[in-house]
């Protein structure tokens, strides 16, 4: 019981602390702000896109990529580079 309580109050206290912030923010700051994290969930589900293709073509010549959050952080964050160290990855391991 005591558990669902903390937890109760730790969800409000970081909804209150996120709800601040935003109010805070001007709203030039919070346009650029929102359009950077759109971005970024299109680059994260565009990873997950690409890692399927990796997934296709490489079970052609048994290479195998996970795909999961981790590997698609990787790719998303990263982008080429990133590409290309799963790649490694997936060959050396």
């Amino acid at each position: 019981m005591e558990r669902a309580f903390s937890v109760r109050i730790l969800v409000i206290a970081i909804l209150g602390v996120v709800s601040l912030l935003l109010l805070s923010m001007s709203r030039t700051t919070l346009e650029k702000n929102m359009e950077r994290l759109s971005v970024f969930w299109f680059r994260l589900a565009f990873a997950f896109f690409i890692l399927f293709l990796m997934n296709i073509a490489g079970g052609f010549i048994g290479i195998y990529v996970p795909v999961n959050i981790a590997s698609g952080m990787i790719l998303a964050i990263l982008g080429i580079p990133g590409f290309a160290a799963l790649c490694g990855f997936a060959i050396l391991f």
